[in-house]
């Protein structure tokens, strides 16, 4: 018998029966998904309850810090360091520090030793007084030679980097008409400048530094002389051409080495002197080393300040010899002299003053310079003001939160709403349990409250109020231990209750955190009840598809044996 279509297109709703049995099914499956819909309703409820519960154990974790901040007795001891006199000296004090007026007088400065080198450590700029050879751009001048003009006895003289040093003598004496006339000594390594009278050198509009250059000043005689030596080491080139008075050997293998107060510092002929400068001032030796071109000489500063002295030692190789350091003489350093009060003299390497030289435990002074200046040490009550006003701040805000979760709101059309946490009788507990601790009255004395602080209940709410900041400024001044006490004793002190309440309802394991574990469950308990749910409701989908698929095709064979017989019936 002939057949037309599949299952497949037999899917399609009423395709053989004329009946929308699809939208059927999606209504039975709509029905039974009805509970899912509640249950998710009760799911969002009681994750916005585990949320609110989160938020509350937040903020009283807060709240428990600021509390541990006014239980630490460091805060109580906190001090401040004032100075008189701001342009001698400067001082900080730490916790603990004693409270009380110092004068401090210091008769000298601390400063620092050096190691000042051998001077002429630079090669002259020529071995002999012949210096028709020595090119200016190739002469060892501690600033390199400028072409362009200077001026001698009003009197222009141009010259060339390319020119030599006797050029520039000739040309000295062609524009002066033979009044001025130049040389060079080698053994002192200096220009002269010889006239028939008074010898004027320079002028505003000059373009070359060649008198600079060569030291050469006015002194309104007829004789000038270089002011000092003339050659000057070469900082950038290698160490075999730096230009040095004696050459500088590492050994012969290049690993040549020496030692700065016992460090070891590496060097090779093939690095340049900037180089190894750099090296002993980023190194361990605690000096920093220096070319001073106008002496020509190098130079070794303690970093630290004080008469102590800097060791030197060639180990491989002969640097320090050959930089004229380790033939140097020490300038010894200064100690910082001091007295306190007027007594006996004091002595301290550093002119910042330790409690190791002063005998105060916790202040540290620094002198500026030599003089007087008065050093005060009080609490820094405004550093503890600070902690009390905001424990108070974080104190009104978990009972804001808490009456934010629990309080019922009434809209304009008289219709009222519960807040997420409305009947929990454990967040009411806790609001009620922070406000019992906070206004207890446990302690002798004046200060036994935290009223006697100026900080009451403002009347309307569970919240504090800080009402009078001068009775706070008061007793912080006036009786600090006993606002210690109120925060901090260890049997009454708020700071010390608060915290072991914050612990049992905020901490690990703490009440919050049981509820937020209970509520967790439930709603993890939710999603397994409604995963099972939809596993049966997609079962009955199925089922009820595969039912109606089958009624279609029955339709269909029917119709189509209908048809057939109706042909066959014709056709005989």
């Amino acid at each position: 018998m002939p057949t037309t279509g599949t299952s497949t297109n037999l899917a399609i709703s009423g395709l053989a029966s004329g009946f929308d049995w699809q939208s059927l099914v999606a209504q039975l499956v709509a029905v039974e998904r009805a509970p899912e819909t509640r249950l998710l309703s009760l799911q969002n409820a009681i994750q916005q309850r585990n949320n609110a519960y989160g938020s509350i154990n937040t903020q009283l974790g807060v709240l428990s810090n600021r509390a541990a901040a006014l239980n630490d007795p460091n805060l109580f001891d906190s001090r401040l360091a004032g100075v008189g006199e701001a342009i001698t000296a400067k001082a900080t004090a730490s916790t603990g520090a004693p409270l009380g007026s110092y004068t401090f007088n210091f008769t000298q400065l601390a400063t620092a030793a050096a190691q000042q080198g051998a001077v002429n450590a630079g090669r002259a700029l020529s071995a002999t007084n012949d210096v028709s050879g020595l090119v200016l751009s190739d002469a060892g001048f501690a600033t390199g030679i400028t072409g362009g003009t200077f001026t001698v006895n009003g009197q222009s003289v141009t010259i060339s980097t390319t020119d030599t040093l006797q050029a520039v003598f000739d040309r000295i004496s062609t524009a002066t008409g033979g009044a001025v006339t130049a040389s060079y000594e080698s053994t002192t390594d200096k220009i002269s400048l010889s006239g028939s009278g008074p010898i004027i050198l320079g002028s505003a509009t000059d373009t070359s530094n060649f008198l600079q250059a060569s030291k050469l000043f006015n002194n309104g005689t007829s004789g000038i002389e270089s002011a000092s030596a003339l050659g000057s080491v070469k900082l950038g080139g290698t160490l075999a051409a730096a230009n040095l008075a004696t050459a500088i050997s590492d050994g012969g293998a290049g690993e040549g080495s020496f030692k700065i107060n016992g460090v070891a510092i590496a060097f090779s002929t093939g690095e340049s002197l900037s180089v190894v400068l750099k090296r002993i001032n980023d190194s361990a030796a605690g000096v920093t080393a220096s070319y001073d071109a106008v002496n020509d000489r190098f130079q070794i500063t303690n970093k630290a300040a004080g008469d102590v002295g800097i060791s030197l030692e060639d180990v491989t190789g002969n640097f320090l010899a050959a930089t004229g350091l380790s033939g140097g003489a020490l300038q010894r350093g200064n100690n910082l002299l001091y007295n306190i009060n007027g007594g006996g003299t004091l002595t301290s390497q550093s002119n910042t003053i330790s409690e190791a030289t002063s005998g105060l435990t916790g202040l540290f002074v620094t002198a500026l310079k030599v003089g007087s200046s008065s050093v005060e040490v009080t609490s820094d009550n405004a550093k503890i003001k600070s902690a009390i006003t905001g424990f108070v701040e974080e104190y009104n805000r978990s009972q804001t939160l808490i009456d934010t979760y629990t309080a019922s709101t009434t809209d304009a059309k008289g219709k009222v709403t519960a807040g997420l946490l409305a009947g929990e009788s454990d967040i009411g507990t806790i609001a009620t349990s922070l406000r019992r601790i906070a206004n207890a009255t446990g302690l002798p004395g004046v200060i036994n409250n935290l009223d006697s602080l100026g900080i009451v209940a403002n009347g309307q709410d569970n919240n504090l109020s800080v009402a009078d900041s001068g009775k706070l400024d008061s007793a912080l001044a006036n009786n600090l231990s006993a606002v210690r006490n109120l925060f901090s004793d260890a049997s009454s002190g708020i700071t010390k209750s608060l915290g072991a309440f914050l612990d049992r309802t905020s901490g690990d394991g703490g009440t919050l955190e049981s509820h937020q574990t209970a509520l967790t469950k439930q709603s993890t308990d939710i999603d397994k009840q409604i995963e099972d749910m939809e596993r049966l409701i997609l079962a009955r989908e199925k089922r009820l598809n595969e039912s109606f698929v089958a009624m279609e095709l029955a339709r269909a064979r029917i119709t189509q044996q209908a048809t057939y017989l109706s042909q066959f019936n014709q056709s005989s």
